[in-house]
């Protein structure tokens, strides 16, 4: 009997996102159950250690596993499933590749502070951060479409949730982040068009994110023109 696939996710995470665009480029069928961080169920509290989403539940003959952490759960779907690769095959390449994984989640730390911030000087902070972050990634790009070249990796599927943000970022202002940054433009346009990206989300999305920005008096809406 071949796994069962269900994941555990938030609609706004942008970890959960990795995961289903993993899976998407992959055409594995899984069962997608979100849930309420702000009133996280007991049985989800019960098989999450960290009380985080993603969660991918494995159900095998043997029983059921509860894999946590966004990049280790990419992994075993890599490893584990068919389809299109989406790691090098070279240890060198795919050891770099992590790394630029790593890199990702430290971009969504300093858009958490970002996105949440109410204070202007804390806001200025952040965003010089992202510059100077997408300023390293500008340079580690070749000529695209994706961070590999032609190939859809997992770096690409780390980055394309980042990059969501500010598709409602830039409907209120104008952060200047990516303007002397064409090859990280380029890439990030390129990963909007893909269908695994643009499903990884709901249509509600934009709204959701919005209205997150609300609850928390975000600096980010003062600055809308």
């Amino acid at each position: 009997m071949a796994a069962s696939l269900k994941l555990i996710s938030h609609k706004l995470c942008p970890y959960v996102q990795r995961a289903v665009i993993a899976l998407a480029e992959k055409g594995v069928a899984f069962e997608r159950i979100d849930i309420d961080l702000a009133n996280k169920p007991d049985w989800f509290l019960k098989i999450s250690p960290l009380g985080k989403v993603p969660v991918l539940v494995v159900t095998t003959e043997q029983g059921e596993v509860a894999l946590f952490e966004s990049n280790v759960i990419c992994e075993y779907i890599e490893e584990t499933q068919g389809g299109v690769k989406l790691h090098p095959a070279d240890a060198l390449k795919r050891a770099e590749h992590r790394a630029w994984m790593e890199f990702g989640s430290a971009i969504l730390a300093d858009l958490w502070g970002l996105e949440t911030t109410t204070d202007a000087a804390t806001f200025e902070s952040k965003r010089q951060a992202l510059v100077a972050k997408f300023t390293r990634v500008e340079a580690a790009l070749g000529g695209g479409p994706f961070f590999a070249g032609q190939g859809f990796s997992l770096v690409d599927a780390v980055f394309a949730p980042i990059f969501r943000y500010f598709d409602v970022f830039d409907e209120v202002t104008e952060l200047g982040i990516f303007r002397d940054l064409p090859k990280v433009r380029a890439w990030r346009a390129e990963l909007a068009k893909r269908p695994s990206v643009k499903t990884a989300v709901g249509a509600d999305y934009p709204q959701l994110l919005r209205a997150f920005l609300v609850r928390h008096d975000a600096h980010l809406l003062k600055l809308a023109a």
